[in-house]
């Protein structure tokens, strides 16, 4: 297999052979190379090739097939009530223990025979786990036995598909129209850029999950990658700087393993894998749930997309599902950050239709898993159906109401007004914010009363010595400069480096001088640890002192992380039914 290629699944297997059950936990466990064992005449099970199950005619508002799918529980209970038992009730507890018919006691009465919705509940539980990932404007929900259907490209990283720290997976929608489906898409003869990319953030306790949308127009730098070449080769495609976002895929060459890499330089996140869809995905995936929810504030007619919609809330699926994904013309100011909003609408939504019907049966969940593992590419190190499964268990802990998109918050460019640039005072506070695992939430909602505020003085009155203490090269003079030229702080003074390294940036000051620290405070993002006062007062031109850390990275960059979404990063919570296109 090439760095680009598919894998293919070269056996017959039905996906609910590969389920056993273990007698000691009595739960049913995947088992690869789990072989169909001769049994009883059992019902037909499912057709097992990538393409989609027949099923019976449906009823016009969906799809009304909720038959599970065969599992050997099914085959082993009908053999047992079918045959006889050679041996009595000794053959019978015997054949128990090893797993192939229930036991019976005369002393213990058999458990209640549980409903085809519990079944289809129990059939996936400890196992199956999910992931909410977004590739083109879709949502994923990966199953176990579909190797065929994934695509992987070596982006020369492979990290375990399971970590025990926070989980950052790079979500990649390309517009492209190369492949089955998606004629007429994007742009004409477009390799493939980097047309909606989202940073999806798992804490490291999975307690919550911040989804990240990177503009595809912001302007930055795209650092030199390796690629991986069919031949089995490396080339090393050269970076850029000032260049549009969307590049760092497809041009020059760039695989998604340049995306992956400038993402990190942007965030400061480590990125553990990445997912890439195309326009086929949000088609497909639609349809397999019968149709995601969306609300529209008012009448949409984008020409463009040849989205039409009256106001208030519809279903949409197929075309109409990738038309709503695509729209910006008629909806907000018209701009990719319009549409941005419109697909964290319908991911959300789309989260919310999986999380609560996807699991009823097992065959709805198989025709989800068929048509996201079909548009799905990934990573080497996620690259197999059980590492995606593994990956799934792992993160199926965070809940929906626990799962924030937002956007990175960006300025008008003001030398190409097609493009915008990164607003460093809002998107570095939100990056520390999610670095630190912090949920994003909005002001106000904390418990308890909080202090008065200390009384701030003016710049002009502000007087610190700046030492460097750990951080880096020049921190203390690039500081004073900033104090001096930014906040008009002229009483600020270079003390050189401090006599003793500090893990932690501090700022020591007089109990008359805490205005003066409250400003600084304010400006450098100090957090209340570093701030050190002394017993005494101090004379009118003794300078407070500001000893800069190995924390510290740059200023007016906060130290600590904040706790609470900084003002103007728009943002909407995935449970939030409310949302809808203006």
């Amino acid at each position: 297999m090439d760095a680009q290629g598919r894998g293919r699944a070269g056996d017959n297997v039905d996906p609910a052979d590969q389920w056993v059950l273990n007698p000691s936990t009595g739960k049913y466990e995947l088992r690869l190379d789990a072989a169909p064992e001769p049994a009883a005449p059992e019902p037909a099970a499912p057709d097992p090739s990538p393409r989609r199950s027949r099923r019976a005619p449906t009823a016009p508002h969906g799809d009304t097939d909720t038959r599970e799918l065969p599992t050997q529980r099914d085959r082993r209970s009908a053999a047992a009530q079918d045959a006889p038992r050679p041996g009595g009730r000794a053959a019978a507890r015997k054949a128990a223990r090893n797993g192939s018919g229930p036991a019976t006691s005369g002393r213990r009465k058999g458990k209640p025979k549980k409903s085809g919705r519990r079944k289809a509940l129990l059939w996936t539980s400890g196992v199956l786990g999910f992931v909410v990932l977004a590739g083109g404007g879709g949502v994923f929900y990966l199953y176990q036995q579909l190797n065929g259907n994934i695509a992987k490209v070596d982006v020369g990283i492979e990290n375990d598909a399971v970590s025990d720290g926070p989980v950052n997976i790079l979500i990649i929608g390309t517009d492209a129209r190369s492949g089955k489906g998606n004629e007429g898409y994007g742009d004409d003869g477009s390799v493939g850029h980097a047309d909606t990319t989202i940073l999806m953030h798992v804490s490291k306790d999975r307690t919550n999950a911040t989804a990240l949308s990177i503009p595809r127009d912001i302007i930055t730098n795209i650092p030199s990658c390796p690629t991986k070449q069919k031949d089995g080769s490396t080339k090393d495609i050269p970076g850029q700087n000032g260049v549009r976002f969307n590049t760092s895929l497809g041009q020059e060459g760039r695989d998604p393993g340049c995306t992956w890499r400038t993402v990190e330089q942007m965030t400061g996140l480590k990125i553990n894998h990445f997912m890439m869809a195309d326009f086929n995905a949000v088609k497909q995936l639609s349809e397999a749930v019968n149709g995601v929810e969306v609300c529209a504030a008012k009448d949409i007619n984008d020409p463009k997309s040849h989205l039409k919609l009256k106001a208030g809330r519809h279903i949409v699926k197929g075309e109409q599902a990738l038309a709503f994904v695509r729209t910006r013309h008629t909806v907000g100011f018209g701009s990719d950050l319009s549409r941005i909003e419109l697909q964290q609408q319908f991911l959300s939504s789309m989260i919310r239709k999986i999380k609560s019907d996807a699991f009823s049966s097992p065959s709805k969940l198989y025709d989800i898993s068929q048509a996201a593992t079909k548009a799905l590419t990934v990573d080497t190190g996620i690259g197999s159906a059980k590492k995606l499964l593994d990956l799934g268990t792992d993160l199926k802990q965070v809940d929906i109401d626990k799962i924030t998109f937002a956007t990175v918050p960006v300025l008008d460019n003001p030398e190409d007004a097609a493009t915008v640039i990164l607003d460093k005072s809002k998107a570095e506070p939100l990056f520390k914010m999610v670095q630190a695992d912090h949920m994003l939430a909005k002001k106000g909602k904390g418990k308890g009363k909080k202090k008065a505020p200390v009384k701030k003085a003016p710049p002009e009155l502000v007087r610190v010595d700046v030492m460097n203490g750990g951080g880096p090269l020049g921190a203390a003079q690039e500081s004073v400069d900033w104090l001096q030229n930014v906040k008009a702080a002229k009483l600020s003074t270079n003390a050189g480096n401090a006599p003793a390294k500090l893990a932690t940036t501090r700022l020591e000051y007089a109990p008359n001088q805490a205005d003066q620290a409250a400003t600084l405070a304010d400006w450098m993002g100090l957090p209340k640890s570093a701030l050190k006062e002394s017993t005494t007062d101090a004379g009118d031109r003794v300078p407070m002192k500001l000893t800069l850390g190995k924390d510290f990275t740059a200023p007016g960059t906060p130290i600590e992380a904040p706790t609470e979404t900084p003002d103007g990063v728009q943002n909407v919570n995935a449970d939030d039914k409310n949302v809808c296109a203006k």
